[in-house]
């Protein structure tokens, strides 16, 4: 850290309560967002409250440093980016203060989706919805005037702010709103009476330039927008602080108005086989008294018939554009009919299009409605190197010059030999146009910067907009003069007047230096091997410093697929959902710090690759604590829209931890779990003693970190291996037909026997040879997922020189523990790269889903006794990982009698062995809070998951005992053993309070 980034820490320590943070490996992460540029900042803060923000502010005015504010990162032009202080708002400033019965008001780190689940309740909504708005903060709304698809219906948020609470570039807090120019005088500061009045007599002798040299367009998300800041006698700064993108003042709360909620709404898809057809439809229902209108180019189209099978049959093959449209209305009746009257017009009459579907649905509207809001992301799945580039992604052009205008775009496209995906909120002209083009390749650069001439030039020709709803940042301010012309000093005199040191996030909007754009694009290459010399930082013998060096990765990817896995996150902050329609990513949603989100872990190896960071800085607490926050439930990998692989990164990461550092208490204690238990299981008696008494289990937490609040199963008195050995199951069968091979892992080998019993017995039931190989060992996932690899590479290599050769004997793999079929389908590959690792990972079976498979193909026994029971069925991560669908949940819907009731609250977050820790378990427990709640309904009279992990946490505070499907399968087959209480948890309790 230098001398002035450690001046800056010590200094704000002594006057703020919030996080300050100047470390390399933090500011990393705060280096980037969306966007295709990258800043390092000095520092980060991360302010508690508005205090905080005045404090810094007046700080960084004193001292001449940039302030820049940054809600969840999402930009796509670097309007959150800068080399100052970076006040990071998502963090802790997101409570909502206060809701009236048609107003809000909130602080600027409020997610848009949470507010509007809040709003739910009283059956109302913010209505401005930007693409991002799962993850976007109200800040962020406000600094971008953001207005997204539903603009036709609600405008954009500058048109439902009613006042604001900011924080001055002198670092005063005022509270601004519509004020009538007779009480500019008695306003509550000098300072905001000096800037009022100065805004009020600039846009009045103005008025006429102002006039002639605006956009055409409805919206206008570049510059600052002057219009409508002063009529009837009154100034308005809100509209004017709308947009600026934190360039004037700091939002720190803000009073919104709220709309009612739209009673009945529904959809059509219009099919085009021409891009400029679909916009010639777009003009003409525009005036249609529509609530949305979203054009998708067949690019966008064809990645989402190909990666999501929801969408391969709804979209035809030959489309070449679609057309989202919405009609809002009082009932579904009314607004069926209006939906059939648009298809009528634009497919019958107008003969546009060729092909049109119509819902009123609210589950296939929000499925076609996910279509077009994760179009970007979906992008990302393109193979190869190219990339759609966020630069001239937002632009608005008069709605009647849409078609014309589109037909332009292509052409400059072609003359450049250049393929670009075309998204727009149509009605209003808003474009959103993405060149696909490789960052690492400075040509593609350079032609990226024609392109944005030629098209901006063509831009202007017809009145249009640099910005619709993104905002300028480091992309666009460039372009300003060329829009605005002489209005263009005007932009420059309102930031002297709210910004007379420029420290407001300099740059953006009025320019700041000469630096083009270009000079900040984010490095994405590989930084160069050790001996090639021709990259920064080398010496003048030709040799690397260590920053460049970074040895050969530990897992079985090449060092080219490690780099483009780190490249291929994009920033868009998916991962910082708290949406119940993914579980991406638990820890985030409990502990919202960007360096919890995914995307933190992906920024993280981006930079050793390149060379912003040295590969030394992986082995620092810094990185472990960032690292730490990943516990390898794989929902990232899942849900990410782009599919960035995360958790590979963080295992690649966390080994070289590891390897420098050794495991720490905790990491010991989880990845070596096996290994107690496996002692414990010499001595069933006194460990399950031990295990139940008070002392010992402090001792036991101050000695290996395990938490004595911990309801913990009990260690049978002997593993199954043994059982099975008595039994002859560990002789391979000489029996034709179909062959099991039961891998037991570590849960049901040690702890519920029964559970291998009954496993067995369904099998035996349906005439299945089970072979319990006498040699395996546990999976190692608890390894894995520690970072502690080379124990785990030891037991991956063991166990797959076991069971692939059971394989080539005709057996088929199959557990009943989830994550230890993730292991060996999925980690096994990471660590072996050997024929043996690929066979066992192609034969391996979950328990659940082997059986359905059974069921499927009419081989299941189906002499099944009514249960009559309540089940509340949870699907674990790793399952969820494995299948998009429950199987357990499937096997159980056949037993007669049992009622089975989906329970999807999120993760349970016990996570494998993360929860077991004294560090963890108040926060595994808050993590999966939602779950337990549910589990304890009155209705729900037991619990029922594949899990041996999130057994243990619902049985932990839920009140109820939870079973794995198998059981209760073996039950109604009537081979489940008789003494079998199902109602009673099998685990200590002692210490729970």
């Amino acid at each position: 850290m230098d001398l002035e980034r450690e001046r800056i820490r010590a200094d704000l320590r002594g006057i703020i309560a919030g996080e300050i943070r100047c470390d390399d490996t933090f500011l990393e992460l705060y280096s980037t967002d969306a966007s295709i540029f990258q800043v390092k900042p000095l520092a980060v803060v991360r302010p508690r409250r508005t205090s905080d923000v005045a404090a810094t502010v007046q700080y960084a005015a004193e001292n001449q440093i940039p302030i820049h504010a940054r809600g969840a990162g999402t930009g796509m032009a670097g309007e959150s980016l800068g080399r100052g202080i970076v006040l990071d708002f998502a963090h802790s400033m997101r409570r909502i203060l206060e809701t009236g019965d048609d107003w809000v008001r909130v602080q600027p780190g409020v997610v848009l989706a949470n507010l509007n689940r809040h709003l739910a309740q009283r059956q109302r909504i913010f209505g401005p919805d930007p693409a991002t708005r799962s993850v976007t903060t109200m800040g962020s709304v406000i600094a971008l005037d953001a207005s997204g698809s539903h603009w036709p219906q609600h405008g954009s948020a500058r048109d439902h702010i009613l006042e604001l609470q900011v924080v001055l570039a002198s670092g005063e807090v005022v509270t601004v709103k519509r004020t009538h120019l007779d009480q500019i005088a008695h306003l509550q500061s000098p300072e905001l009476v000096r800037i009022t009045s100065g805004i009020a007599e600039l846009l009045s002798s103005n008025a006429d330039k102002i006039q002639g040299h605006l956009p055409k367009t409805f919206n206008q998300g570049s510059g600052y927008r002057l219009s409508g800041v002063l009529e009837q006698n009154a100034v308005d700064l809100c509209k004017i602080l709308a947009g600026s993108e934190g360039s004037l003042a700091l939002v720190t709360q803000a009073k919104l108005q709220t709309s009612p909620r739209s009673k009945a709404r529904g959809l059509v898809l219009l099919f085009f086989e021409r891009l400029d057809s679909a916009a010639k439809a777009a003009v003409q229902l525009s005036q249609s008294g529509i609530s949305a209108c979203d054009l998708l180019d067949r690019r966008i189209l064809a990645i989402a018939r190909e990666t999501d099978p929801r969408y391969s049959n709804l979209i035809p093959e030959n489309t070449e554009a679609m057309l989202l449209v919405e009609y809002s209305g009082e009932t579904q009746t009314i607004v069926h009919e209006e939906l059939e009257k648009i298809a009528d017009r634009i497919r019958r009459r107008r003969r546009l299009a060729f092909h049109s579907l119509i819902t009123t649905s609210p589950k296939e509207v929000g499925v076609y409605w996910e279509l077009a809001r994760r179009m970007t992301p979906i992008l990302y799945r393109l193979k190869g190197n190219t990339r759609p580039l966020p630069f001239i992604e937002d632009m608005s052009v008069p709605p009647p010059q849409l078609p014309s205008f589109l037909s332009k775009i292509q052409d400059v496209m072609k003359r450049h030999e250049t393929i670009a995906s075309i998204f727009a909120h149509a009605a209003h002209g808003n474009l959103h146009v993405r060149p696909l083009l490789n960052l690492a390749d400075r040509a593609d650069l350079t032609k990226l910067e024609r392109i944005a001439d030629e098209i901006y030039e063509e831009l202007f020709q017809v009145g249009g907009s640099l910005s619709g709803e993104s905002g300028d940042g480091i992309s666009r301010t460039p372009y300003l003069p060329r829009q605005y012309g002489p209005l263009y000093e005007l932009f420059g005199r309102v930031k002297r007047l709210f910004d007379p040191v420029g420290i407001l996030n300099p740059g953006k909007k009025v320019l700041a230096s000469t630096l083009s754009p270009m000079e900040l694009v984010r490095r994405v290459e590989r930084a160069t091997p050790v001996g090639s010399g021709d990259i920064p930082g080398s010496s003048e013998n030709g040799t690397n410093s260590s920053k460049n060096q970074f040895e050969l990765p530990i897992l079985t990817w090449s060092p080219e697929e490690m780099a483009t896995a780190a490249r291929s996150c994009h920033g868009c902050g998916r991962c910082r959902t708290y949406g119940s329609d993914t579980r991406m990513c638990p820890v985030f949603r409990f502990d919202s710090r960007e360096d919890a989100s995914p995307r933190a872990k992906a920024n993280l190896l981006r930079g050793v690759l390149s060379g912003q960071l040295s590969p030394e800085s992986i082995d620092t607490e810094e990185t472990k604590e960032i690292l730490d926050t990943c516990f390898h439930c794989h929902q990232c990998r899942i849900d990410c829209p782009s599919n960035v692989d995360i958790p590979d990164m963080v295992m690649e990461m966390k080994a070289r931890n590891v390897e420098a550092n050794g495991l720490s208490q905790d990491g010991s204690l989880q990845a070596k779990i096996h290994r107690w238990a496996l002692w414990g299981n010499r001595f069933p008696r006194i460990a399950n003693w031990a295990l139940g008494n008070r002392a010992m289990r402090w001792l036991m937490e101050r000695m290996i970190g395990l938490a004595k609040l911990r309801k913990l199963p009990r260690l049978a008195n002997r593993s199954f291996i043994k059982q099975a050995a008595r039994k002859g199951l560990t002789t391979a069968t000489r029996r034709s037909g179909r062959k099991v091979l039961y891998f037991v892992d570590l849960y049901a080998n040690l702890f519920d026997t029964q559970l291998a019993q009954s496993f067995v017995n369904v099998l035996d039931h349906n005439r299945i040879a089970v072979y319990v190989h006498p040699k395996q060992q546990v999976s190692g996932m608890t390894a894995i997922a520690q970072g502690s690899l080379t124990m785990a590479a030891r037991l991956a290599h063991k166990n797959v020189q076991a069971l692939a050769e059971a394989v080539r004997q005709g057996y088929t793999i199959v557990a009943t523990e989830p994550s230890a079929v993730m292991a060996l389908t999925h980690e096994y590959l990471n660590l072996l790269d050997s024929d043996d690792a690929k066979i066992v990972a192609e034969n391996t079976r979950e328990a659940c889903e082997f059986l359905w498979d059974l069921h499927h193909h009419g081989e299941l026994e189906l002499d099944l006794k009514p249960v009559n029971l309540t089940v509340g069925f949870h699907v674990p991560c790793h399952l969820r990982a494995l299948h998009q669908e429950s199987f357990g949940q499937r096997i159980l819907q056949l037993i007669p009698g049992l009622s089975v009731r989906s329970i999807e609250k999120g993760c349970s977050g016990m996570a494998g062995t993360y929860g077991l820790t004294r560090t963890n378990f108040r926060s595994s427990l808050r993590i999966g809070w939602d779950l337990i709640v549910a589990m304890r309904a009155k209705q729900i009279q037991i619990g029922s998951t594949e899990c041996s992990a999130c057994k243990m946490q619902i049985e932990q505070a839920g009140n109820k005992a939870v079973v794995h499907p198998i059981k209760l399968l073996a039950k109604s087959y009537g081979v489940l053993d008789q003494d079998t209480d199902l109602f009673s948890p099998s685990s200590h309790d002692l210490f729970v309070s």
